[in-house]
Formats: C-alpha cells, sequence, structure tokens
C-alpha cells in the first residue's frame, strides 16, 4: 500500500552519440515497509545505443514491451503528491522523469550532511549502505528496487534526526 514516505530509483539507458545522454528505463518506488508500490519498465522514446547493463541491469528484453513514459511520467506524478520522497541523488531521476517535487518533501540521501564526507562531498548509496545498515547493495548491476529500499532505510535509520534538522532550518528560514 501507498505510505505517506516512499523512495524511488530510477535505472538509465543511454541515446544518442556513444550513449551518453540518459533516459529513463526502470522506475521503483516502495513504501515506508520496503514494499514495492511501483515498478515498471519504460520503453524509451529514442534508440539506446547503450544499455549499461553492467550497472542499470537493462537488457533489449526488459524495455521492448516496457510503458510509454507519458504514462509512467504521470503516474509516478500522481503517486508522489503529497509525499515525502526520499531516495539518492534524485536530481538525477527528476531529470529523467522531467518532474520535480518539493524540496520541503524531499529526502536525499546524498545531500543529508551526517551521510557526507567530512570535506562535504557525498558517498555513494553503496558506500552508505555499507557503512550505516551494514549492507551489502550494488554488487555488480543495480537493481531500483533494491536501491529504493536501501535509500528508505537509511531514511527510517535517522529520521528521528533527518527530520529535526529539516524543522530547524525551516524555523530558521521563517526568522529571516
Amino acid at each position: 500500500s501507498v505510505t505517506k514516505v516512499l523512495a524511488m530509483d530510477c535505472e538509465m539507458v543511454g541515446v544518442g552519440f556513444e550513449g551518453k545522454k540518459s533516459v529513463l528505463a526502470r522506475i521503483s518506488l516502495v513504501n515506508e515497509h520496503g514494499n514495492i508500490v511501483y515498478d515498471e519498465y519504460v520503453k524509451p522514446m529514442e534508440f539506446v545505443t547503450d544499455f549499461r547493463t553492467h550497472v542499470s541491469g537493462i537488457r533489449y528484453k526488459d524495455i521492448k514491451n516496457g510503458k510509454a513514459f507519458a504514462t509512467v511520467q504521470q503516474e509516478v506524478s500522481d503517486l508522489l503528491s503529497g509525499r515525502i520522497l526520499v531516495g539518492h541523488a534524485l536530481h538525477y531521476d527528476f531529470k529523467v522523469l522531467l518532474l520535480n517535487h518539493p524540496k520541503a518533501d524531499t529526502r536525499d540521501t546524498s545531500l543529508y550532511t551526517p551521510f557526507r564526507r567530512f570535506h562535504g562531498r557525498p558517498r555513494s548509496l553503496q558506500h552508505l549502505a555499507a557503512l550505516f545498515l551494514d549492507a551489502k547493495v550494488q554488487d555488480g548491476a543495480h537493481s531500483s528496487v533494491e536501491d529504493a529500499r536501501s535509500a528508505m532505510l537509511l531514511y527510517q535509520k535517522f529520521r528521528s534526526e533527518w527530520e529535526k534538522s529539516i524543522w530547524k532550518r525551516h524555523k530558521k528560514s521563517v526568522k529571516q
């Protein structure tokens, strides 16, 4: 079932010259319990020149009968409306979805200060899962379901502190 908080992850394939441009190939959303709420392959609107299978796990057979991008985009937009969204480096996912989400309702594990390195650089989801969850993810090809679940577990583990930091930041900006 859909909960107040959802976690999302997308897998991309490459299109255009040398497959350098990323387009959506799979999107997964899980609820607060880690249950799959949405998991769809997407048929790209452009010719795929690099499936990036070693990273994305995507093969031609996965997307040849995938859903239309516009349909997926609308369904995801409807699911996210009014909910807190958790994920890792969500700006990439938003870019390929051609969507945005209110910053106040976004929890990005790549941006949360306690998860960043001492010099401010983000850690990979793989590193965060190993460090804070004692879990091994992204060993080989990625799974958008596994990655969304990992982001959700990180959020849940640090939810109280995370939400307090957001509330403090909000109070500070209101005062200014």
